[in-house]
C-alpha cells in the first residue's frame, strides 16, 4: 500500500466517523424530543390527577390533553423565529439552542407542586412548561434532519430520513421503558406521591449528552457556502418572508401528504395508553402495550426508507395510507374488545404502518425547499401540520368518545384524513422525495 492509498484510507476512516458522529448528535436531540413528549403521553392519566381538580376525571384528562394542544398551537409561532435563525446564524446554533430549552421544560414538570399544595397555580406552571418544551422542540425534528441532509453526499436521502424517524421511537421507547420500571418498582401509592417526577428528572443527563455530542461536530457544508455567498452578496436575507412568498404551494403539498401520519404519531404517543386504561386494563398492561409499540418502530421506518430510494416513495405512502384506511377503525375496536392480546396487536400493527411511511414524509417536509430557506419552510410547514393535525388527536379521540362510547369514531376521523394523503402522494407528490433515486436512474 502506497503513501497515497494510506493517506485516502485514513482521510476515509475520518469521513465516515465524522458522519456517523453527525448523525448521531442529530437523532440524540430526537429522542429528547420524544422522550419529552411520550413521557407526557404516557403519564397523562396521572398528571391529570396530580395538577388538576378531582372530582371530574373526564375534564381533568381533557384539561392535560389542552396541555399538549397549547404547546403545539405556539409552535408554528417559535417556528416563525427559530427556523430564520437556522437559515441566517447555522443549523448546529438552532440544535443547541432546542435541546437545552426542551429539556428545562421537561425536567421543570419533574420538580412542580401539585394541584393539593398550591391551587390553580399548578396548572398554570404545567403550561408554562409544556410552552417551553413546544418552543424548543418546534424546529428541532426538520432542523436535525436537514443537518444529517447537508451532510450527506450519497444517494440515500430516504434512508437517512427513516433513520430520523426510527430515532422518534427511541424517546417513546425509554420514555414507557422508564415509566413502566418505575411503576412496577414501587407501590402505587408512592409513584402517585412522588415517584412519577423520576422520569421527567432524568431528561437531565439525556439533554446534556445531546449538548455535548453537538458541540463537537460542524456546522454544514452547504449552510458554510450558503453563509459565504449571502456575505459577499451584501444583502440582507429575509428566509421567511421568501419561503411563505414563494413556496408555499410546496409547503400545502407536504403538509397534505403527511397529514394523516402526523394524526397517527400522536395517537400512537398520546392517547393508546389512555384508550386501553379507560377501556379496563390495567395501566401495566397499557404500557407494556406501548413499549412494543416503540420497540418496533425502528424497523418498518428504515425499511420504509430503503424502499423509498430503490423504488420511489409513491408505493411505500399508498399502501401504507391504504393500509390505515382499512385498518383504523378495526384497531380501535380492537382496543375495546376486552381481549389484550387483541389489542397490542393491534396498537403494534398500527405502529408499523405509521412509521413505514415516515421516512419519505420527512424528505418531503425538509428537502422540498433550496438551502436559503430551508430551514425557515421546513419548520413552518412541519409545524403547521403538526399542530392542526397531530395535536388535536389526543383531545378530539377524547371528546369522540366521550360523546360516542367508543373509540371507532376517532377512527373513522383518521381514516378520512389518510384518504387525503392518499391523493396528494398520486397527484400532487413533492418533487425531493424522488429527486436523488431520478438522479441515479439518469445516470446509469
Amino acid at each position: 500500500m502506497t503513501d497515497q492509498d494510506i493517506r485516502r484510507s485514513v482521510a476515509t476512516g475520518a469521513d465516515l466517523r465524522s458522519r456517523r458522529k453527525v448523525i448521531l448528535s442529530a437523532m440524540l436531540g430526537n429522542v429528547v424530543e420524544y422522550y419529552d413528549f411520550g413521557l407526557y403521553g404516557t403519564l397523562a392519566v396521572i398528571i391529570s390527577r396530580q395538577f388538576f381538580p378531582a372530582g371530574d376525571a373526564t375534564a381533568a384528562l381533557l384539561s392535560t390533553y389542552a396541555g399538549v394542544v397549547l404547546s403545539y398551537a405556539l409552535r408554528p409561532l417559535a417556528a416563525i423565529f427559530l427556523g430564520p435563525l437556522a437559515d441566517l446564524k447555522g443549523r448546529r446554533f438552532v440544535l443547541l439552542l432546542t435541546i437545552a430549552v426542551m429539556n428545562v421544560g421537561t425536567a421543570g414538570i419533574g420538580v412542580l407542586p401539585t394541584y393539593a399544595a398550591v391551587g390553580i397555580a399548578a396548572p398554570v406552571i404545567l403550561l408554562f412548561c409544556r410552552v417551553l418544551q413546544g418552543i424548543g422542540a418546534s424546529v428541532e425534528y426538520t432542523t436535525a434532519a436537514n443537518f444529517i441532509f447537508e451532510h450527506e453526499r450519497g444517494n440515500r436521502r430516504n434512508y437517512l430520513a427513516g433513520l430520523s424517524v426510527a430515532s422518534t421511537s427511541v424517546g417513546p421507547l425509554l420514555a414507557t421503558l422508564v415509566a413502566y420500571l418505575v411503576i412496577s418498582a414501587m407501590p402505587a401509592a408512592a409513584f402517585n406521591n412522588w415517584g412519577w417526577r423520576i422520569p421527567f428528572l432524568l431528561a437531565i443527563p439525556m439533554a446534556l449528552i445531546g449538548i455535548y455530542i453537538r458541540r463537537h461536530v460542524e456546522e454544514t457544508p452547504q449552510f458554510k457556502e450558503m453563509a459565504e455567498l449571502a456575505e459577499a452578496s451584501k444583502v440582507k436575507q429575509k428566509p421567511f418572508r421568501t419561503a411563505v412568498r414563494e413556496h408555499w404551494g410546496a409547503m400545502l403539498r407536504a403538509i397534505g401528504l403527511g397529514a394523516g401520519q402526523r394524526v397517527g404519531s400522536f395517537v400512537i404517543q398520546a392517547y393508546f395508553v389512555t384508550a386501553m386504561v379507560k377501556a379496563g386494563f390495567a395501566e401495566n398492561n397499557a404500557l407494556l402495550a406501548s413499549l412494543l409499540t416503540y420497540a418496533i418502530g425502528p424497523v418498518p421506518a428504515i425499511w420504509g426508507g430503503r424502499l423509498a430510494d430503490r423504488y420511489g416513495a409513491r408505493i411505500p405512502l399508498v399502501v401504507g395510507y391504504g393500509l390505515f384506511v382499512l385498518l383504523t377503525v378495526p384497531t380501535f375496536l380492537a382496543i375495546g374488545s376486552g381481549s389484550l392480546w387483541l389489542a397490542v396487536v393491534a396498537v403494534v400493527a398500527f405502529t408499523f404502518i405509521n412509521n413505514f411511511v415516515g421516512a419519505p414524509l420527512t424528505t418531503a417536509y425538509v428537502m422540498s425547499f433550496p438551502a436559503e430557506v430551508r430551514a425557515s419552510a421546513s419548520a413552518l410547514n412541519y409545524n403547521i401540520g403538526t399542530t392542526a393535525l397531530g395535536s388535536t388527536a389526543g383531545l378530539i379521540a377524547v371528546w369522540l368518545f366521550d360523546l360516542t362510547g367508543t373509540n371507532a369514531a376517532f377512527g373513522w376521523y383518521m381514516s378520512a384524513i389518510c384518504a387525503v394523503s392518499i391523493l396528494v402522494a398520486l397527484f400532487a407528490m413533492p418533487g425531493a422525495v424522488d429527486e436523488q433515486r431520478h438522479r441515479s436512474l439518469a445516470e446509469s
